[in-house]
């Protein structure tokens, strides 16, 4: 247990890490034009998605993610006592890749994001339909071609940064640990709480779906 909970801390860390210093960089690099900057976040992340679960995937299964850790739960796959664990150490981890973003660029470690208001039904609804989505390519994956999975996750959040309003947070510990930066990368702490809900929520949608839809045909 004391791998698989590093792995999933230092994988989470390294995955807010690339989230919010590319952030701070794209800012830096794209004269104003949003665009540009939305897009060097959206590779660095997918990017290092590929790697964190490649990498890390043999270890702890590479959820990264609360609502995975959910989803597996869920089905049986991980004990509720085990996935209680990986959460506390997933969003301790998250905080901790942004608190290292900040040092990397000179920043001050200690910040509230007071300015990146993301809220309203269309945000809300776009989390849910953004984690829906991750955990269809998840599970879809494994049951199809489980070594494309980290594939897949990269390219399915890559590409959620564009067709999701909300940029496809689908992670409550990202969110979570988003509130930490008041940089390009932040949110709101007061609008957390719905992305969150909205998360979970399409987490147990997710469970009452795609497990009939995926389940293997005799």
């Amino acid at each position: 247990m004391t791998r698989q909970l590093w792995a999933e801390a230092l994988g989470t860390g390294m995955l807010l890490m690339s989230i919010v210093a590319s952030g701070i960089m794209a800012v830096n690099l794209s004269g104003g034009n949003i665009g540009l900057a939305l897009l060097i976040n959206a590779v660095a992340t997918g990017a290092m998605l590929f790697v964190i679960i490649t990498v890390l995937g043999p270890v702890s299964g590479a959820h990264f993610n609360p609502a995975v850790t959910l989803a597996f739960a869920l089905r049986g796959d991980i004990l509720w006592r085990v996935a209680a664990q990986y959460v506390a150490v997933q969003i301790l981890g998250g905080i901790a890749g942004v608190w290292a973003s900040h040092l990397m660029f000179e920043q001050p470690v200690l910040q509230i994001a007071s300015a990146m208001h993301r809220t309203g039904p269309g945000m809300w609804l776009s989390e849910g339909l953004a984690t829906f989505g991750l955990l269809f390519a998840i599970f879809g994956g494994l049951q199809t071609r489980p070594a494309s999975v980290p594939a897949l996750v990269a390219l399915y959040v890559t590409g959620g940064y564009f067709f999701t309003a909300s940029s496809g947070f689908a992670n409550p510990a990202v969110a979570i640990a988003r509130g930490f930066t008041d940089s390009f990368a932040g949110i709101y702490p007061g609008h957390i709480a719905a992305f969150v809900a909205a998360q979970l929520l399409a987490t147990l949608a997710a469970h009452v779906i795609l497990r009939p839809l995926l389940a293997k045909r005799p």
